[in-house]
């Protein structure tokens, strides 16, 4: 599990005060480029070498809003690694008082350049073995 901490800005709320749920993906993204990092190569690394990520499938479940200029953690883990695809778990909790109010999911798949599903593990077993490092 890895944690990255960022504050809600006022352009992510909407009339109520109240973060947008259009914003929670966008976090998500942030949380799991920071936390990739972690394992010794950029997401930018990884593409640079002809894998991308893209994303299969997402969820988000929203259980309290975020307000203007609460300090939030992302929470990311790394639920699942197969050969042609991973799943990311993330969990949105307010700093103050660690009260989780958004989680979900993304799903992504290996491809190349053009798009066609490769295998990993085969492929950039390098690449794979980085990523692997990351589920705790």
């Amino acid at each position: 599990m890895f944690r990255t901490k960022i504050t809600v800005r006022y352009a992510e709320t909407d009339s109520m005060g109240v973060v947008h749920h259009s914003r929670y993906f966008p976090w998500f993204e942030v949380g799991r480029t920071e936390f990739f990092k972690t394992c010794g190569m950029s997401y930018r690394e990884v593409e640079e070498r002809g894998v991308l990520l893209p994303l299969l499938d997402c969820y988000a479940k929203f259980i309290r809003g975020a307000r203007y200029q609460d300090d939030v953690w992302i929470e990311v883990s790394l639920r699942r690694l197969g050969a042609a695809k991973c799943i990311f778990d993330y969990k949105i909790i307010r700093c103050e008082d660690e009260c989780l109010l958004a989680e979900g999911y993304t799903t992504h798949g290996f491809t190349d350049r053009d798009f066609k599903p490769l295998n990993l593990k085969k492929k950039h077993p390098e690449i794979y073995a980085a990523i692997e490092s990351l589920i705790t």
